[in-house]
C-alpha cells in the first residue's frame, strides 16, 4: 500500500470525456488521459484490502492492489508485468470494460468513489507500447497443433495463452482482419482499431498464425457411415452427433474447400454469438430497418478504407433514427448515428427504466449494480423511453417511414415467471426512417463434439462481456493443455 491515507485525502478524478461539439464530428476515441503526476495520485488511492473483492469480481482475477502500487511508486514496467499475468490484453478492457472491479472495490461501498482501475489499466498498458517494455515471448515447441476458430477476445486469449504453452497455434477467422466484435461491433470512437492491429502484430511476431476470410462449416453435403446426415452447425438446427471428419474449412471468397482440420490436435471453437436476436413485427421487410450490427460493422469497415455502394450503405445521415434496445450496442448505435449525421435519435427498450444509482437493492455490492447508466452517445443527444413495445414497422413504398409502438406496464405474473406485459394508453407512431435493432444476441447451440474439441467465450456461455470472453479463453486454454497431456 503506496500511500495509507490517500484513500481519505485524494478524490476519484476520471480523465472524462472529449467536449461534445468536438468529438461528434470525428470517430476518434471520446475519453481523455490524465497526465502521469494525476494518474499515480489516483493509484494511490487504492487501499490494499484485506479481502480485495476488486480481485473478487474481476473474472480474470486481476490484482488490481498489486499494479496499482507499482504505479503509484512510479515503477511502470512493474506494474504492467503485474497486470499482464492474468490479463494478456489490458489496452482493450482498459477502454471497454465496465469495471467490475471498481463496482467490488470498498471504496465503491464506503463512498461511491472507487479506484479508477479500469483508466490506470489503460494508462500502465500505453506506457508499456510507448516506452518498449511489452516482452516479445520466442516459448520452446512441444509439437502440437491447436486450432483454434474465431479471431474474436475469447479466441485471441486462448490463442495467446496456448502459444506461450508452447503448441503452434493457427487462428481461422471468417472475417478479413482479427478482432470479432472489438473490430466489427465496438465504434472507433470506443476502441481504435490501430490497438488491436499492434497487438495482432505481437501475437503474429510470437509465433501465431492467422488465417482471414475462412469460415469454419459442417458439410452438410456428405452423411456419416451410419447414414445420419451431418448438421449444419450455425444455426440452431437439428443436431446429430458429428465427428472430426466432418469439420472442413471453407473460403469465404472462394466457396471451395481449403484444408481439414483433423492435422490439430485439439480445436478451440471461439466463434461468439453471430445470430442477432430479430424482431418479427409486421413491416420488419421494409428498406430502413436493419440489424444493429449491419450499421457498426460496416461503419468500422468504411473507416478501414472499405468502400460500399450507395445501395449497400447504412448510414443515419438526415433521418430520424429509431433504436430498439436499452444495452451498450444500443448506446453504439446511437453514437455512430449521430457521426453519421442523424436528424434525431430516439431509444426505446421494452424493459422499465432501471433504478437511479449509485446503489442497487436487488443487486447490493460487491456484486455489478444495474442502475441507470448514461454513456458518453447518450451525453451526445437522445430521447430515451422505457416500457415501450414494438407492435410495428410502418412504411409507404417499400420505404421505412414510422413505428407503431405502445406504452406498457410489466405486472407480476400470479403463475410465477416473466412478469405479465400489459398495455398502456393508445398506440402511438415515431416518426424513423432507420430503425437499429439492438436486442442482443441468441447463444448458439452445438453439437456433440469429439473430446479434442473446445468450446469457448460467447459461443459457450452466450453473449457478455469481453472481460468474460476472455476469462473464458483463458479457462479454455487450461482445458486443453491438461487433455493434450493426459494423453
Amino acid at each position: 500500500m503506496g500511500d495509507s491515507k490517500a484513500f481519505l485525502e485524494i478524490h476519484r478524478k476520471e480523465a472524462g470525456y472529449r467536449p461534445i461539439h468536438d468529438r461528434i464530428h470525428d470517430f476518434s476515441e471520446v475519453e481523455q488521459t490524465l497526465n502521469a503526476h494525476d494518474r499515480r495520485q489516483q493509484a494511490s488511492r487504492c487501499m490494499d484490502c484485506g479481502v480485495p473483492f476488486c480481485h473478487w469480481a474481476c473474472p480474470l482475477g486481476n490484482k488490481a492492489p498489486e499494479w496499482n502500487e507499482a504505479l503509484y511508486k512510479g515503477d511502470w514496467e512493474l506494474a504492467y508485468q503485474l497486470l499482464s499475468a492474468t490479463n494478456p490484453f489490458p489496452e482493450f478492457t482498459g477502454r471497454i470494460c465496465p469495471a467490475l472491479c471498481e463496482k467490488a472495490c470498498v471504496l465503491n461501498l464506503f463512498d461511491h468513489e472507487p479506484t479508477t482501475n479500469r483508466e490506470n489499466e489503460c494508462a500502465i498498458t500505453e506506457g508499456a507500447f510507448r516506452e518498449g517494455y511489452i516482452p516479445i515471448h520466442h516459448p520452446e515447441r512441444n509439437g502440437k497443433m491447436v486450432a483454434v476458430i474465431g479471431a474474436g477476445p475469447a479466441g485471441l486469449a486462448a490463442a495467446h495463452d496456448l502459444n506461450l504453452m508452447g503448441y503452434k497455434v493457427t487462428v481461422f477467422e471468417k472475417n478479413e482482419a482479427a478482432g470479432g466484435l472489438l473490430r466489427y461491433g465496438i465504434p472507433n470512437f470506443k476502441l481504435n482499431k490501430a490497438v488491436i492491429d499492434r497487438r495482432i502484430a505481437i501475437l503474429e511476431e510470437e509465433g501465431i498464425e492467422f488465417h482471414y476470410n475462412e469460415e469454419l462449416r459442417m458439410k452438410n453435403e456428405e452423411s456419416h457411415a451410419d447414414g445420419k446426415a451431418a448438421a449444419n452447425w450455425l444455426p440452431p438446427s437439428d443436431r446429430r452427433s458429428c465427428d472430426s471428419s466432418l469439420f472442413t474449412l471453407h473460403s469465404s471468397l472462394k466457396d471451395t474447400l481449403h484444408s481439414s482440420l483433423e492435422k490439430f490436435n485439439a480445436v478451440v471453437i471461439a466463434t461468439g454469438t453471430p445470430v442477432a436476436r430479430d424482431l418479427k413485427a409486421p413491416g420488419r421487410e421494409l428498406k430502413g430497418v436493419h440489424f444493429a450490427l449491419e450499421m457498426l460493422s460496416q461503419q468500422n469497415r468504411v473507416l478501414a478504407g472499405m468502400e460500399f455502394s450507395k445501395e449497400q450503405r447504412v448510414t443515419a445521415k438526415g433521418k430520424n433514427v429509431l433504436v430498439i434496445g436499452g444495452g451498450d450496442t444500443g448506446s453504439d448505435c446511437i453514437g455512430t448515428a449521430h457521426r453519421q449525421g442523424a436528424k434525431s435519435v430516439t431509444q426505446i427498450e421494452i424493459m422499465p427504466k432501471p433504478p437511479i444509482g449509485p446503489e442497487d437493492p436487488n443487486n447490493p455490492w460487491p456484486n455489478f449494480p444495474r442502475t441507470f447508466k448514461t454513456t458518453s452517445s447518450h451525453e451526445e443527444g437522445c430521447i430515451r423511453r422505457w416500457n415501450i413495445n414494438t407492435l410495428e414497422f410502418i412504411g409507404k413504398d417499400g420505404q421505412l417511414t414510422g413505428v407503431k409502438v405502445q406504452e406498457i406496464d410489466w405486472k407480476p405474473n400470479p403463475e410465477g415467471g416473466r412478469p405479465l406485459m400489459v398495455p398502456k394508453g393508445e398506440p402511438e407512431i415515431i416518426k424513423a426512417e432507420l430503425v437499429l435493432l439492438a436486442m442482443g444476441f441468441l447463444k448458439p447451440e452445438h453439437p456433440e463434439y469429439p473430446e479434442n474439441v473446445f468450446v469457448c467465450g460467447d459461443s459457450k456461455n452466450g453473449a457478455s462481456l469481453v472481460v468474460r470472453a476472455m476469462a473464458s479463453g483463458k479457462q479454455t486454454a487450461k482445458a486443453v493443455d491438461a487433455f493434450l497431456n493426459s494423453q
